[in-house]
C-alpha cells in the first residue's frame, strides 16, 4: 500500500472509510489523485483479510484492535432530552473499522422515493415545529447515481413497479435473497389484509458477483463481518480498488481532532492522534469529511478557530442541528411450527403500503415494515425471551426450547421529523479517552413521530395475528433515544444561512472542505440512509474530480 509522509501535501484527506468515505477514496484515487484515508478503527479481527470472527462471546469482548464498533467507554458520548436536562453517559456507537458501518449493517438498501426529496412542497400536512425543507437535489438528478451505487457496490433485489417504490431505470445486478419463513408468513398475512410485500434490496449478494462469493446463509449476519465477502461493504468493494491504484493510503487507528485552516479560511490538512496517541499533522490540498452523521458535526465544532469561532463551516449555526437517528418499532410473534429464522440474512421481505404519509391517520409520517431479525443463541438466552417467560431454572430452559426456533420479528423503520433542537454538540464537562470534548446528543420526540410509531406497532400486531402467531408481544412506544441511522446534522442547501454545504457537498464557508455522508440529509426519508449516502457520494466525487482537474479546489468555480 502506498505510504505518504505527513509533511507531503496530498491532494485529498478522506476522514472515514464507510459508506461515503470508501467511495470517495476509490473515485478520487482512480481519477489520478493522491489520497490518505484516516480511519478511527482498525482492520477488524484477523486484519486486512477480512476474516471476521463469528464467535458471539468473543464479539462481545473484542480488544481495541479487533473491534468493529466504537467503544462508548472510550469514545464517550452523553445524552439528554432537552437543554434543561443534565446530560448522562450515553451508549451511542457507530462503525469503527475499515469499511465503517457497512461492515456490520443488515444491508438494507432502499432508495428514497422521488417525493422524499421535496416533502416540504409536496405535502402540506407537515406539522409545525419541524425543519422540513426540500433538498437542493432531485430524485431525477440522483437516479443515475443510485444505479451506479447498486452496480458498483453489488446490491441484490427485485425491480418492482409500484407506487410505494422508487422508479428504476435498470434492474439490480443480482437477484434478491431467497424468501425466508418470516417472509412467507408475511405474504400469507398480506394476502388476507390486502397489503404489498416485496423482497428487501440488500447490500448482500445472493450469488457470485465481481469476483466475490454469494451469501452462504451462515446465520450470523448483522453485527458481524462477512467472512465470505458477500456483504457489499466498502472494505471489500471500494477500498481494495483504491489501494490498487497505488495512490491511496489507508491509515488505521487515526483519531482526528481538528481540520486545520489558514488565515484565508482554506483547509490545510488535519491533525490526528495515531495508535500511540501521538499527534500527527497531515497536509492536504482538500479534505473530504465522511465521519458519519454524529462524528462529522462533532469534528467541525472541535475545529473552531479565531476565524471560525462557532466551529468550522458553521456561520449558519446549523452544524449539529436537525440530527435524525431514525425511529423504530418492534413486534414479535411465536408460531406453532419451527421457522428456521436463524438461517440466512437478517433483513427479509417488507410491507411497503404504509411508506407514504396519509392525513387520514391523523399525523405525518410513514415507514416500512420488514420481516427482520433473529436472535443468536446468546442474545436469546441473555434477554430475548418473551416478557412473561421464566428467567431461571427448568422453566427458563423449557422457554428456550419453545421459543428459540418459533419466533418471527417485524421491525418497522419509521419517519423521524427533523427538529432544530435535536442536535449534536460538545459536552462541556465530559472528555473522551483522547482528552477531547465528548459528543453530546440532545433529543426529544415530535408528537407526530410518537403517533407514527404507535400506528406501526398496531399494524405489526395485525400482521402477526393474520400470519397465525399464537403469542404476540410488542414493546410500548417511548421517546426516541438514537439509533444507527444518524443523519441530517450538516444539511445541504442553496442558502448558506440555513445549510452547511451546497448541492455538491462543498462547505459554504470553506471552499476546499467537502462534507459527504449522512449528515447532509435534509429529511430522513423512511429511515434507511445507506444507499442514498452512496449515491450522493458517487455524485459528489464526480463534481469534485471535475473541479480539481479545473484547478477549482481552493475556490468556487
Amino acid at each position: 500500500m502506498k505510504q505518504y509522509k505527513p509533511s507531503t501535501e496530498v491532494d485529498f484527506v478522506v476522514i472515514g472509510s464507510g459508506a461515503a468515505g470508501g467511495i470517495m477514496a476509490k473515485q478520487l484515487s482512480t481519477a489520478g489523485f493522491s489520497v490518505v484515508v484516516l480511519e478511527q478503527g482498525g482492520w477488524g479481527k484477523y486484519g486486512k483479510e477480512q476474516e471476521y470472527n463469528k464467535d458471539e462471546w468473543l464479539q462481545r469482548n473484542l480488544s481495541d484492535d479487533d473491534r468493529l464498533m466504537s467503544d462508548p467507554s472510550k469514545q464517550r458520548n452523553t445524552f439528554r432530552r432537552n437543554d434543561q436536562s443534565k446530560a448522562a453517559p450515553g451508549t451511542h456507537s457507530y462503525g469503527c473499522v475499515v469499511g465503517g458501518g457497512t461492515v456490520t449493517y443488515g444491508g438494507s438498501s432502499w432508495r428514497h422515493l422521488p417525493y422524499e426529496f421535496r416533502e416540504a412542497s409536496y405535502d402540506h400536512t407537515i406539522p409545525s415545529g419541524t425543519g422540513m425543507a426540500d433538498w437542493p437535489v432531485s430524485y431525477e438528478e440522483l437516479e443515475p447515481y443510485y444505479t451506479q451505487a447498486e452496480w458498483e457496490m453489488g446490491i441484490s433485489g427485485l425491480r418492482v413497479d409500484s407506487p410505494f417504490l422508487a422508479p428504476m431505470t435498470k434492474d439490480y445486478p443480482v437477484p434478491p435473497m431467497p424468501l425466508k419463513s418470516s417472509g412467507a408468513l408475511m405474504k400469507t398475512a398480506a394476502a388476507k389484509l390486502g397489503l404489498t410485500v416485496v423482497p428487501g434490496p440488500l447490500a448482500i449478494i445472493s450469488q457470485g458477483y465481481m469476483g466475490r462469493q454469494g451469501c452462504v446463509n451462515c446465520g450470523i449476519c448483522s453485527g458481524y463481518g462477512c467472512q465470505v465477502r458477500a456483504r457489499s461493504s466498502s472494505a471489500v468493494t471500494m477500498l481494495p480498488l483504491a489501494e490498487k491504484t497505488g495512490r491511496c493510503e489507508i491509515r488505521v487507528k487515526s483519531y482526528v481532532r481538528e481540520i486545520s485552516t489558514d488565515n484565508s479560511g482554506r483547509v490545510t490538512g488535519v491533525v490526528y492522534f495515531d495508535a500511540q496517541k501521538k499527534e500527527v499533522r497531515q497536509k492536504a490540498k482538500a479534505v473530504i469529511l465522511s465521519a458519519n452523521g454524529s462524528e462529522t458535526p462533532r469534528l467541525l465544532l472541535m475545529s473552531k478557530s479565531s476565524r471560525f469561532p462557532d466551529g468550522l463551516a458553521n456561520s449558519s449555526g446549523v452544524v449539529g442541528k436537525y440530527v435524525m437517528f431514525g425511529n423504530g418499532v418492534v413486534a414479535n410473534g411465536l408460531f406453532e411450527h419451527p421457522l428456521n429464522e436463524y438461517k440466512g440474512v437478517i433483513s427479509g421481505a417488507g410491507v411497503v403500503d404504509y411508506v407514504p404519509s396519509d392525513p387520514k391517520r391523523g399525523f405525518y409520517g410513514g415507514g416500512r415494515m420488514t420481516a427482520r431479525g433473529y436472535l443468536t443463541p446468546l442474545e436469546l438466552g441473555l434477554g430475548g425471551l418473551s416478557p412473561d417467560a421464566p428467567k431461571w431454572g427448568a422453566g427458563f430452559k423449557q422457554a428456550l426450547r419453545d421459543e428459540a426456533n418459533h419466533r418471527m420479528t417485524i421491525n418497522s423503520f419509521v419517519t423521524q421529523l427533523p427538529v432544530e433542537t435535536n442536535r449534536i454538540d460538545l459536552d462541556p464537562d465530559v472528555k473522551d479517552d483522547w482528552g477531547l470534548p465528548a459528543m453530546r446528543i440532545t433529543m426529544s420526540t415530535h408528537p407526530d413521530d410518537k403517533k407514527s410509531m404507535e400506528f406501526f406497532r398496531q399494524k405489526s400486531i395485525e400482521i402477526l395475528e393474520a400470519a397465525g402467531a399464537k403469542k404476540i408481544w410488542a414493546p410500548p412506544v417511548g421517546e426516541s433515544r438514537g439509533g444507527a441511522h444518524n443523519r441530517g446534522s450538516c444539511r445541504m442547501g442553496n442558502d448558506p444561512k440555513t445549510s452547511v454545504v451546497d448541492k455538491y457537498h462543498r462547505a459554504h464557508d470553506v471552499p476546499n472542505l467537502f462534507i459527504v455522508d449522512g449528515s447532509n440529509f435534509v429529511t430522513g426519508g423512511r429511515n434507511h440512509p445507506t444507499l442514498t449516502i452512496q449515491a450522493l457520494a458517487f455524485r459528489a466525487a464526480e463534481h469534485i474530480i471535475r473541479d480539481a482537474k479545473l484547478g477549482n479546489l481552493r475556490s468556487k468555480a
